[in-house]
């Protein structure tokens, strides 16, 4: 019975250094809170001892977040547009500290989801509805994230990307953008194929200014001379084939040849 007292001594003592270490995984950072007060230095992974009477650990995520949100956007045209948006964060593990301290751990709806709605709402009210629709969407992406990390990269938010997943155009409008967009490709196929037609005509006009002047240079270069002597070359020709021939000829060119038949 005497060493009951010893056993619970060291049970106590176990259950006490278990309750002052906090492990810090990968991805987060560690910050120990002294009786209210937040101490500046930030714990990378690891553990962490602490005193559990006075001093709590608080633990922030650093890793890459995503935050879905669905929301009404206003368009330039008076129209809108409801859209799921995913907003993609990080915390700067230096700056941990100022975000508890000055904001606190509801920070995504304290500053990120309020920024987010002002800078949507400014960007998308520039821009047609049928823009969200088609490949204007990167631009408003790109201008609501740069609105953002001017806003929050100074309060210790690196804002990566905003991706608008989805659009939801009013009715009829998703189908008479549609309907103008393949209009357009109509067009433009008509202006290739015009364009093409074109080249063409070119072309032959071209093989035709060449044959012409191939053959001015040919008639040029034919005397009279020439011709009698490719004229005694055909009928040097046609003499040593085999088979009976019918020449009729006013004895300077040839001029009907008959094979006959066997």
């Amino acid at each position: 019975m005497s060493k009951h007292p010893k056993y619970v001594n060291i049970l106590l003592g176990v259950a006490l250094l278990m309750a002052g270490c906090a492990t810090v995984r990968p991805g987060e950072v560690g910050m120990k809170q002294t009786l209210g007060k937040l101490q500046p230095k930030v714990y990378e992974q690891g553990v962490i001892g602490y005193n559990p009477f006075f001093t709590r650990v608080i633990k922030l995520p650093t890793r890459t977040e995503n935050l879905e949100v669905t929301l009404i956007l206003p368009s330039k045209d008076g129209l809108n547009i409801r859209s799921e948006i995913s907003i993609l964060y990080r915390i700067n593990s230096e700056k941990a500290p100022a975000v508890i301290n000055e904001i606190g751990l509801n920070y995504e709806e304290v500053v990120i989801l309020s920024v987010f709605r002002s800078a949507a709402a400014d960007v998308c009210s520039r821009f047609l509805a049928k823009d969200m629709y088609t490949d204007s969407r990167a631009n408003i992406e790109n201008d609501i994230q740069s609105q953002m990390q001017d806003i929050l990269s100074p309060r210790g938010f690196e804002i990566e990307n905003v991706l608008l997943k989805s659009i939801v155009l009013p009715d009829g409008l998703a189908q008479a953008i549609e309907n103008k967009l393949e209009a357009e490709q109509n067009a433009e196929q008509m202006n290739f194929e015009l364009q093409r037609e074109e080249l063409e005509a070119k072309r032959k006009i071209i093989e035709a200014t060449g044959i012409r002047d191939a053959q001015k240079i040919i008639e040029s270069g034919l005397t009279e001379r020439i011709i009698q002597w490719q004229s005694i070359e055909a009928f040097k020709s046609l003499a040593s084939t085999p088979g009976t021939r019918l020449i009729i000829t006013d004895g300077q060119a040839p001029l009907l040849i008959n094979q006959e038949q066997p």
